[in-house]
């Protein structure tokens, strides 16, 4: 049994002439916002041209497009997202490209304008750009759990290994066909029953080393602190396959923090359509990924985009 507390969620909610804001059918804490659909189509027309190739060559495309979302929907969608994702009570959304296309380029280019509306995309080290597409099949030789279909991904933040902030975390369904399971597991750091145990703990503001896997092309080592406090409340900064503790002691209450968010009663697995994409607020939602059944025909693409807040 799922349980989540309740909350006032309901301050976004809206329904303007081109875009509306409800609450979020699968967690109490988030919105679901549903643009006209000819938003859309005209949004994918205005750059018929711009595949994610120009999108990465040409940075200032990225805000082009973004500029062009902003003036169909008008200021106050932009000022909404930007609200929400800073919203402590919520800090999360869904939103697609309705079928409106198929046509994966189109759904980079949707998302750009998303993300750009709400701040600057990080550098992904991965792909050697603004953000990521990656598959998950039947079988895996990668060095991290990112791409393991039948291993549970536990619950994490991004951005622990790089020394900048990661506000913001944007994910997208591109692809998925024999797919069962493998659901977005999510757990909003106010959720977490145990949350004063751990946030309060003397290792709370150790600052522990995070170094990456080679596949993450970052050879940077940080030291960071799990528990950090920002605008008046706790914020998290986690993941358990990169920290490397110093002792016993530390090990043991990574392990302890780790499996007690696991077996948190008020993590909820989201299911996510083809061309939808969740967007969070990294400090204080945590995320991870349900288990796939086994299929040797199973494949998954996502995209993910990460980055700072507008100042």
């Amino acid at each position: 049994m799922t349980i989540v507390k309740e909350t006032n969620a309901k301050k976004y909610v809206q329904k303007q002439e081109k875009f509306e804001v409800k609450p979020h059918p699968q967690h109490s804490r988030m919105y679901h916002i549903e643009l006209a659909n000819d938003v859309i189509r005209d949004l994918i027309a205005a750059f018929p041209d711009v595949d994610s190739q120009r999108l990465i060559y040409v940075p200032f495309m990225r805000y082009v497009v973004a500029g062009k979302l902003r003036e169909l929907l008008g200021q106050s969608f932009q000022d909404t997202l930007r609200g929400i994702l800073q919203e402590r009570e919520t800090g999360g959304f869904t939103i697609g490209v309705q079928g409106q296309t198929n046509e994966t380029e189109e759904f980079v280019l949707f998302s750009t304008a998303i993300s750009h509306l709400v701040g600057s995309p990080n550098f992904d080290a991965m792909t050697g750009t603004f953000f990521a597409r990656f598959t998950v099949k039947d079988t895996d030789t990668s060095d991290s759990y990112l791409r393991q279909a039948y291993r549970l991904f536990t619950l994490h933040t991004d951005g622990t290994f790089v020394d900048e902030p990661t506000d913001w975390l944007l994910m997208m369904k591109m692809q998925e066909v024999n797919a069962v399971g493998g659901e977005s597991r999510l757990l909003h750091l106010d959720d977490w029953e145990e949350l004063e145990k751990f946030s309060k703990h003397p290792l709370a503001s150790h600052k522990f080393t995070y170094r990456a896997p080679a596949s993450k092309n970052v050879e940077q080592i940080v030291h960071r602190p799990t528990f950090f406090q920002q605008n008046n409340g706790t914020c998290i900064c986690f993941i358990d396959q990169f920290a490397y503790p110093e002792n016993v002691e530390q090990a043991v209450y990574l392990k302890e923090l780790s499996d007690s968010m696991e077996n948190s009663e008020s993590t909820i697995a989201l299911k996510l359509p083809i061309g939808d994409l969740v967007m969070l607020n990294n400090t204080f939602w945590l995320h991870g990924r349900a288990a796939f059944e086994k299929n040797p025909d199973l494949f998954r693409e996502l995209m993910r985009q990460r980055g700072e807040f507008a100042k």
